[in-house]
């Protein structure tokens, strides 16, 4: 008598992560060229079907599947107790989980904006959300404020974005990790004034050279 149980099968908010996640290696591994929805099917362990039931078309799959990747590497928000500590974390560990992602990212772009007519922009602002929306910044942001190292009116939009937004421009150009000392520098010498905080004067990592 065979005692194995049966398979469970997969539904719901399971079964489309597992689908979104099957997809997110098929591009890694296999670029935008063979990224169709029969290699995704297979790779999951499903049907075309199953897809087509949640995505319309190949376009709406990667899309979403882009979209999956990012979120995997969203880092968890760190509480050292001082903002500059809490920065630096966080921008060290979204160095670190995105940048892999970069190069991929830079040889699928041409091709899936030219078949999707998707822009940049529009990318970004599906990975990213609404530039007013509360991220992980804001909840840093939230604990300087009640620890009274901020005063609230210094947090802009443009003040709390500035350190995401060099570090994203500096892993596009290059295609590379930041160096730790770059971000110690963006928070040290731009992110910290733009708050109104003292940079101290003795750390254990030395900020790089102004003119970046």
């Amino acid at each position: 008598m065979n005692l194995r149980e049966p398979a469970r099968r997969r539904r719901g908010e399971q079964l489309e992560e597992a689908i979104l996640a099957a997809a997110w290696d098929q591009l890694l591994e296999g670029g935008y060229a063979n990224f169709t929805i029969d290699a995704v099917a297979s790779r999951a362990g499903t049907s075309r079907s199953v897809l087509y039931r949640r995505w319309p078309d190949r376009d709406a799959l990667i899309t979403a599947t882009i979209d999956f990747g990012f979120r995997s590497a969203r880092p968890e928000p760190p509480d050292t107790g001082s903002l500059r500590d809490d920065a630096i974390a966080l921008m060290v560990s979204a160095n670190e989980a995105r940048a892999p992602l970069v190069p991929l990212m830079s040889v699928l772009m041409g091709s899936y904006f030219s078949a999707t007519g998707v822009t940049f922009a529009d990318l970004r602002r599906q990975l990213l959300g609404d530039p007013e929306a509360r991220g992980l910044m804001d909840l840093i942001l939230d604990r300087a404020v009640a620890r009274g190292e901020v005063d609230p009116a210094r947090i802009t939009r443009r003040a709390r974005t500035v350190a995401f937004d060099l570090i994203r421009h500096d892993l596009m150009m290059t295609l590379k990790p930041v160096p730790r000392a770059e971000i110690v520098a963006i928070v040290d010498q731009i992110f910290l004034p733009l708050m109104g905080v003292a940079v101290p004067h003795h750390t254990d990592e030395e900020p790089c050279e102004a003119g970046r």
